[in-house]
């Protein structure tokens, strides 16, 4: 009997009812017959890999976004029967799905558990409407309640709910509120971002010291319609943020979570096993607009242009009804492709594992690269630890609390 490889998917769904401030997804409102479109093209994307991945027992899906919630029951049902004819998916499998709260129903929860979702993540991100607002979320947090009512009455025991700390005008007062909020709830598990403001959203254009420079953005004011300004709260500075991460930890073991990641939180037994699998580079492999996968040591993504995705795959546009034996992926719609050498794969090993509390395992290093760990990295271990960064102890490595902190830092030393 064939022992088959372990692998992971990710679905993208790039749709969402209302485009959020912060937000630099792939991701956009779209009408039904959009949405259609996508799901036919991706529905014949799923059903093209199956050949190619015979060989392989998939152990977790995650549908991501976007908001995959936008879509309606017929539509998921779609997408799901297309991956358990197409993959060997275990019957111990993760099966994931994001929500926003304002996107479900009764009806639609009753036909993600019949499709054999068994792990839900909620967007909360506040439980502050005021913070919503700011945050430009379509939900209130009263919206969430009935979301959580309807998720928890569906029979969901596994659930995860997104906050997002460092919101502008946001206190550490404010932030514990949102902490205790949505602990109380008993979630399995709980992430805790802090936000990132990117380039390409309305908070870059609001908060970043490089649109500041514009003549549209100048000392926390924007200019509105009507030519008036705009009055924006701060940002958190960096000491607030820093005592926000600190109490995260401290609130949420009270409740009886532990931190097995930067920015994750989960009761025992309830770590995501899909993120695990990408902070442990196991294989995955990215399914619609715009995803990411990782097979046989090479990265690639598929094209973020959904006119080509959608002429590529669909049924529409393209002329072909069945397009199983004629794609090739690697020149039509994956981009970026990079084959990772050994030493890209080492550094993968320790920047990703280091996110996650427990660290890496030396002896999981060697057996990986046939190299003791300190022959490749001894000179920045010992710097690091010498600056209370890392910690070295029965046979694993991982960050302090001070290396927490600095983490883009420590990570940046393990680039060779």
């Amino acid at each position: 009997m064939m022992i088959k490889k372990d692998l992971e998917l990710y679905v993208h769904i790039p749709f969402c009812v209302k485009k959020c401030a912060y937000c630099d997804f792939l991701s956009a409102p779209a009408d039904v017959q959009e949405r259609t479109l996508y799901v036919d093209a991706l529905t014949e994307e799923i059903r093209a890999q199956k050949e190619d991945y015979k060989s392989y027992q998939v152990s977790t899906v995650f549908l991501g976004g976007g908001t995959p919630s936008v879509l309606d029951r017929s539509e998921i049902t779609r997408i799901f029967r297309a991956l358990y004819e197409s993959f060997d998916v275990s019957d111990s499998a993760e099966i994931s799905i994001e929500v926003n709260p304002g996107t479900v129903t009764e009806t639609k929860a009753a036909a993600w558990k019949k499709c054999g979702v068994n792990r839900i993540s909620i967007g909360l991100q506040s439980v502050n409407d005021d913070e919503l607002q700011m945050l430009g979320r379509i939900h209130t947090y009263r919206d969430f309640l009935n979301t959580w009512e309807i998720v928890r009455g569906a029979g969901f025991q596994n659930v995860n709910i997104d906050l997002i700390s460092a919101i502008p005008g946001q206190t550490l007062k404010s932030w514990c509120r949102t902490l205790r909020k949505a602990a109380e709830l008993g979630p399995e598990h709980i992430s805790a971002y802090s936000l990132i403001v990117e380039e390409g959203t309305p908070f870059y254009e609001r908060y970043s010291e490089e649109a500041g420079c514009n003549s549209e953005t100048e000392n926390g004011q924007a200019k509105a319609a009507g030519g008036a300004q705009a009055v924006f709260p701060p940002l958190p500075d960096e000491d607030t943020e820093r005592e926000i991460y600190k109490a995260t930890e401290q609130l949420l073991a009270g409740y009886g979570y532990h931190r097995y990641e930067i920015s994750n939180y989960a009761k025992e037994g309830y770590e995501c096993r899909h993120n695990l699998g990408y902070w442990e580079r196991k294989e995955y492999l990215g399914l619609g607009l715009g995803a990411s996968s990782l097979i046989n040591e090479c990265r690639f993504h598929n094209t973020a242009d959904m006119k080509k995705y959608l002429e590529f795959f669909g049924k529409s546009g393209s002329g072909r009804s069945d397009l199983s034996d004629e794609i090739d992926c690697q020149t039509d719609i994956r981009e970026e492709i990079e084959y990772l050498t050994r030493k890209d794969q080492m550094e993968e090993f320790m920047f990703l594992g280091l996110r996650k509390a427990e660290g890496i395992s030396m002896g999981e290093f060697c057996a990986a690269f046939g190299r003791d760990i300190f022959e490749v990295y001894g000179t920045q271990i010992r710097k690091m630890e010498e600056q209370g960064l890392l910690i070295v102890q029965d046979g694993r490595i991982r960050l302090t609390e001070r290396g927490t902190d600095v983490s883009n830092y420590v990570f940046s030393e393990f680039i060779l």
